[in-house]
């Protein structure tokens, strides 16, 4: 069973890793600093974009779950 849970915590955790890549960002690293923020525009989510970033956040839960189900067994 343990190994099971393992298995799947790597699928997950690589999962995990691609859907974030995937994500794209239109702030850059000097935003964080101060930069240009394009004029404080908001920016919403569509489409793929937006189930790209709900599935990311579903398979960032179920990860943690499943981490804390396996240090508990």
């Amino acid at each position: 069973m343990s190994t099971t849970l393992s298995i799947i915590q790597i699928v997950l955790a690589v999962l995990l890793i691609i859907m974030i890549l995937m994500q794209q960002s239109d702030n850059s690293l000097g935003s964080a600093f101060g930069g240009s923020d394009a004029g404080g525009l908001h920016h919403t989510r569509r489409g793929m974009e937006k189930f790209l970033f709900y599935g990311t956040m579903v398979v960032a839960v179920a990860f943690l779950i499943l981490s804390v189900w396996n240090l508990v067994l």
